[in-house]
């Protein structure tokens, strides 16, 4: 008869396992010891499938040094091609946020590893004789070398996705700079009234911006690129072979195609947690900006009646139980959501990195759920930005020259031609008594109607050309 569960054991005792389980007794352990936020690592799957790789290059230098069996290594190997694959995700189930400095999630995938390879040699999970989670998956390792390599090649990845939904929604931004580059709107500086400008370049400025925060990601990726494999506990390489280091991390660019380098100085390498703190602060930059943005958004669609009503956002969704007709702005509110959560998990990060003692950071594990998470919701929020709420503006055009042609701030385009003092005079008494600066101009006859006109045409008005008080037009 089949048996159901297995005893494992390490040095603080023995624990009854389901045989159904390919996890071990340390994984159980530490399932018990942090029911923290009930979320599993294999939430996190880039993260597993980069330690499969870890694994899986390890064994292969391992065995090229002669410290591990061929046919263990080919196990080990089968094992891990089967987690990069996808399968046996449901096994990785320790708690994103641990203690022990990642030694659990380690552990976890060890016995994994260990349990299938067990199966793929022919013989029963748990027996460790011939596959064992720290002599052979975790072999001239050591949680301090393995984890953070896993978590910094997952993080290289999580990057590279971030990228393509900042490019995106860079394009959404782009595609409405060209659709409304004939729209002449009013700008403004701290909600006044500045100069007209068009609602092209207010959102081909967006996509600008954007792309810039594309380039501060790029630089911040290429920080992760410096790994510590082979440094075992605190970087000075015990229990690993000699030229270990250089093998498993060829081993692991061949395997990962991504350009990996070992630290120049392993036992630095080990405790150093500064590039996920600039990683964070490139993070939170991105969300705030996009949330600015989102901000400009709301503003510019508020109304329909007594607000800007510059543009129009895509109706989604009834905006109220009580008032009827009521549409709010919910992506642009989900996705300043989104960016409070981001610049809240900086902070987790500055002071996590920030609480490493000597050799080593125990609190990696935070670390990476916060620069997970925050990279997954930035990712999901662009996404959605673009599709539900970008694409679908619309412009409200003649509101917008209305308000422009109503404006008081056009006659700061007249300054250069009438002086400062007397475009001061015109937009206090059009204030005053509601009338437009263009009528109040001609009154006081400061200007040829047909230079006026010339000033205040749309062309000028979106492009401005300088043009003296003699109406000559400078370069």
């Amino acid at each position: 008869m089949k048996k159901t569960s297995r005893i494992e054991h390490d040095f603080l005792g023995d624990k009854e396992i389901s045989n159904d389980c390919y996890y071990g007794v340390q994984t159980l352990r530490a399932l018990e010891n942090f029911p923290i936020t009930g979320i599993a690592i294999s939430t996190a799957p880039e993260l597993i499938w980069a330690l499969a790789q870890v694994k899986k290059a390890a064994a292969i230098a391992n065995m090229e040094l002669g410290v591990l069996p061929a046919g263990i290594c080919n196990a080990i190997t089968a094992a891990c091609d089967e987690i990069i694959d996808g399968k046996l995700q449901d096994q990785f189930l320790v708690d994103v946020i641990q203690g022990g400095a990642g030694t659990s999630t380690n552990m976890n995938a060890n016995e994994v590893i260990a349990n299938r390879a067990i199966e793929i040699l022919g013989h029963e999970k748990g027996e460790y004789q011939y596959c064992h989670p720290n002599n052979h998956v975790n072999c001239s390792q050591s949680t301090n070398d393995a984890y953070p390599t896993g978590f910094r090649i997952a993080l290289y990845r999580k990057l590279s996705g971030l990228i393509v939904c900042l490019e995106y929604l860079q394009k959404s931004f782009a595609a409405k700079g060209v659709e409304f580059s004939d729209v002449l709107k009013m700008g403004r500086t701290q909600l006044q009234d500045a100069v007209p400008m068009s609602l092209g370049q207010e959102f081909s400025a967006y996509a600008t911006t954007i792309g810039e925060d594309v380039e501060r990601v790029r630089e911040a990726q290429k920080l992760i690129l410096e790994i510590n494999m082979g440094a075992t506990a605190i970087g000075t390489c015990i229990n690993a072979p000699a030229d270990y280091t250089r093998i498993v991390t060829n081993h692991l660019r061949s395997l990962t195609g991504i350009p990996v380098v070992t630290s120049a100085n392993l036992i630095e390498a080990t405790w150093d947690t500064g590039a996920y703190v600039q990683i964070a602060a490139v993070l939170k930059r991105v969300a705030v900006k996009t949330s600015k943005i989102c901000n400009d958004l709301r503003l510019l669609s508020s109304g329909p009646r007594c607000g800007f009503n510059e543009i129009n956002l895509p109706p989604l969704q009834p905006g109220s139980s009580i008032m009827p007709g009521k549409v709010n702005p919910v992506i642009p509110e989900v996705v300043n959501q989104v960016a409070y959560y981001v610049i809240g998990a900086d902070l987790t990060v500055t002071m996590a990195a920030e609480n490493g003692q000597l050799e080593l950071n125990v609190m990696e594990p935070v670390i990476a759920y916060s620069l997970f998470n925050s990279v997954s919701l930035l990712c999901n929020a662009f996404k959605v930005l673009a599709d539900k709420c970008v694409d679908g503006i619309t412009a409200n055009r003649e509101h917008c020259r209305e308000m422009v042609l109503n404006s008081i701030g056009i006659v700061t385009a007249l300054n250069p031609i009438i002086g400062y003092e007397n475009s001061a005079l015109v937009a206090r008494e059009a204030l005053a008594t509601g009338r437009s600066v263009y009528d109040l101009v001609q009154e006081k006859k400061l200007m040829d109607k047909r230079l006026l006109d010339e000033v205040l045409s749309t062309e000028n008005l979106l492009h401005p050309r300088f043009i003296n008080h003699r109406g000559e037009t400078g370069k």
